[in-house]
């Protein structure tokens, strides 16, 4: 699944199509796409995995999900897997096996937009106050509470876990005020350093333990467990992690 960098840089690859009206929209996603035909993409925002187009009188919401995916100017997939296509003039946009749906401009007011880790409304004090009021969850779930950590997904968690030295299953009500900080603060500074890496084509070079087999610290060999209510891959070192 796409984590929170990639969806800005798919914001990045579709801003040239912002201002211009649609000529045509078709596709599998299950609401009507007629009414899209004539209005203009006023906008792109990103929260988290989330991306939202914006038109005159509505907003599409876009999550790629695990395998979902898009191309610009050419359908590069069978039909069968186009959930929607917009024209321009300009060019235009597919997106694949992914969920699409129609919301209400009303409904970009209901979201939380500082809970977006890569935004600049972030706002790492409110993350705090809800990490604080869920005393008896695991951090590896906590990273990956899109309520709390808007675009955090299973790489930055076990890359932030690891750079912090906690193990995935620790308590959030048992860590430590410094520690708790630290997972906030880092949450926000590894999402941007994959963001670079992301952009420099290297990420998976700079990975020290997602997918990995050795502690790059201490030479021990890593654990691979599924962790959490989310039962998703951790990696980590029951050396250089506590467990809090």
């Amino acid at each position: 699944m796409p984590e929170g960098p990639s969806i800005l840089l798919m914001k990045e690859n579709l801003q040239p199509f912002a201002g211009n009206p649609v000529t045509e929209a078709s596709g599998n996603a299950k609401f009507d796409k007629e009414p899209l035909t004539g209005q203009t993409l006023k906008e792109i925002r990103t929260f988290g995995k989330q991306t939202y187009l914006v038109f005159d009188t509505m907003a599409v919401r876009i999550h790629l999900l695990m395998f979902g995916s898009y191309s610009i100017d050419e359908q590069t997939k069978p039909d069968k897997s186009l959930q929607l296509s917009l024209h321009f003039k300009t060019g235009s946009l597919y997106f694949y096996t992914c969920s699409v749906k129609a919301v209400d401009l009303e409904y970009l007011s209901t979201i939380d937009w500082e809970a977006d880790i890569m935004s600049d409304a972030w706002n790492p004090e409110k993350a705090e106050k809800k990490l604080k009021s869920k005393p008896e969850m695991m951090v590896c779930d906590a990273l990956m509470n899109q309520d709390i950590f808007s675009g955090v997904g299973n790489i930055i968690k076990n890359e932030v876990l690891f750079r912090i030295g906690i193990q995935p299953e620790s308590l959030v009500g048992n860590l430590p005020p410094g520690k708790r900080k630290e997972l906030i603060a880092e949450a926000r500074n590894y999402s941007f350093d994959f963001l670079k890496w992301k952009r420099e084509l290297t990420l998976k070079q700079h990975w020290l333990v997602h997918t990995k087999t050795i502690c790059p610290i201490c030479g021990q060999k890593l654990v691979k467990k599924q962790t959490g209510l989310g039962k998703r891959r951790s990696f980590y070192c029951e050396k250089d992690q506590k467990l809090y």
